[in-house]
């Protein structure tokens, strides 16, 4: 009998996670295991579930890293740096996951029939309220002017979120116009910043 070959799960959930973009959630689990190159037994001694398996190839667990680091910024270095920082890790971690949230939202928004809808949340929602409390805590400490920290903080997620949409939007025909993250979340706080730094 031929022993069972040893995957790691990085590769297996790598192997997954292309199988779920190319074809849906609706894909089997013999076909992941294929790709992987390992039997649906070895895949689920890994992973207990589709769903559990679906749930790590769409990364849920690896998104929302930059809430923390922002968070931590509270009171140290320069406000709108640590804003800068915290645009460009958005759009890092946020492009990474987008493909992945159009796969849950493919499966329907009744969580009877999505499952990952409850352990998902309100990513964008919880975004804001992170961004919120950081702009809060400034505005407390004199950093920046008295504001409306929720529609800040919903002003920016906003505009973040709108580009990583556009970037997703392919023309017709023709090339993509160059996209540069840097540039625009310069430009972004270049706009927002004279109603944000203090008097």
């Amino acid at each position: 009998m031929a022993r069972p070959k040893i995957i790691e799960t990085e590769d297996l959930v790598a192997a997954a996670r292309s199988a779920f973009l190319e074809q849906g959630v609706g894909v089997s689990t013999a076909e992941i295991a294929r790709r992987a190159g390992i039997s649906e037994g070895t895949l689920f001694s890994r992973f207990a579930t589709k769903e559990e398996l679906f749930g790590e190839a769409i990364g849920l667990s690896r998104y929302g890293h930059w809430r923390t680091e922002l968070l931590e910024q509270v009171g140290q270095g320069d406000v709108r740096g640590n804003l800068e920082r915290c645009g460009m890790s958005y759009l890092r971690e946020a492009q990474d996951l987008l493909d992945a949230l159009m796969l849950v939202f493919s499966r329907g928004h009744a969580p009877e029939h999505n499952p990952l809808l409850a352990k998902l949340g309100d990513p964008l929602a919880q975004d804001t309220g992170t961004l919120a409390s950081y702009l809060r805590a400034e505005v407390e400490r004199g950093r920046l002017r008295p504001l409306d920290t929720e529609l800040t903080a919903l002003t920016i997620t906003g505009a973040l979120s709108q580009w990583l949409q556009q970037g997703r939007m392919s023309p017709c025909s023709g090339p993509a116009p160059e996209r540069d993250p840097g540039r625009f979340v310069r430009g972004l706080f270049d706009l927002l910043w004279p109603g944000l730094e203090p008097n």
